[in-house]
């Protein structure tokens, strides 16, 4: 997440420890104070390495839209209802803005400000959409489904990155999914909150690109004026559309000035190889039929492999 230049620098020259003990205060502040914090509003629950962070960085921006709380910590999400949700609702609250500070700038502004959070593992993980019912049923959930083959290659690049993999070629990676996935048990990541897989959460590259079955229960529970699915692409060829869809999704009042940068892409060192992007593009197929069929939209991921 960005910060305003001004918490920027005191991030920067406050030490660590007293950075954490504030933190740590503030967490128990925010948490005996919840029945005061308005459950947020919208989500933008993934996928991973679809644009999710650029969202959440393009909301935060708009005049009429808070961080969550405290807003000079770089918080995108509470992983509440993917890691979190044994720690309460009084738990997840914590991490909003009071309504009194909400009704604050309404004052000022005429607008009652959104507050909201993303997490990519909110898609993914098969629990969240049950919980996100039970706890706030009006939630607003913003998707957005990129090519599964290019988004799986970034998605190993990120994990190598960011040391969450030892296997040194992609193509190890994929490979090994299968086994590393079988030793997750999925009846407990649904009905146990003290349950987590390092492997469900960082080494499901092909499995977090068959979306229908990450999305299907969604579209089947939530009514079509809470959910919006996005094409990530549309966000490099047509940012300001997608921009403008989402403020119009949410409710609000549309503004153009916002910067609709790209957050947290990296740039490849070297080219997924040929032979495995071919292998993809046929794995991912009947899965990207499946989709369209059921969404009654080509997202078109194909084209650019077959043509």
């Amino acid at each position: 997440m960005t910060l305003p230049r001004y918490n920027e620098v005191v991030r920067r020259v406050v030490p660590r420890p007293v950075v954490a003990s504030a933190r740590d205060a503030l967490r128990r502040y925010g948490t005996t104070t919840a029945s005061a914090r308005p459950l947020p509003d919208y989500m933008v629950a993934g996928t991973k390495k679809g644009g999710t962070t650029s969202i959440i960085n393009w909301l935060v921006d708009h005049p009429h839209v808070c961080r969550m709380w405290p807003s000079a910590q770089k918080l995108k999400s509470a992983h509440y209802y993917d890691i979190n949700y044994g720690k309460g609702e009084d738990w997840y609250r914590s991490h909003f803005p009071t309504d009194r500070s909400r009704r604050g700038h309404e004052k000022k502004t005429g607008t009652y400000p959104l507050v909201g959070e993303a997490s990519p593992y909110y898609m993914f993980h098969p629990a969240v959409p049950e919980r996100v019912l039970e706890t706030a049923p009006s939630m607003k959930v913003i998707m957005l489904l990129r090519d599964p083959v290019s988004r799986a290659y970034s998605n190993y690049r990120d994990r190598r990155a960011t040391g969450n993999e030892d296997l040194t070629t992609f193509e190890e990676a994929i490979d090994a999914e299968p086994e590393r996935l079988a030793a997750v048990d999925e009846d407990r990541l649904r009905n146990d909150p003290s349950y987590y897989s390092f492997d469900h959460d960082h080494h499901s590259y092909l499995a977090r690109g068959r979306y229908l079955e990450h999305v299907e229960t969604w579209v089947k529970h939530f009514p079509s004026d809470q959910l919006l699915i996005l094409r990530a692409e549309d966000m490099f060829t047509d940012a300001g559309k997608v921009w403008s869809d989402v403020q119009q999704f949410l409710g609000l009042p549309e503004v153009g000035t916002v910067p609709l940068d790209a957050f947290n892409e990296r740039p490849p060192s070297n080219p997924m190889k040929p032979e495995t992007q071919r292998r993809l593009v046929e794995y991912y197929r009947p899965y990207n039929e499946a989709l369209y069929d059921a969404l009654g939209r080509d997202f078109g991921w194909e084209q650019k492999y077959d043509a």
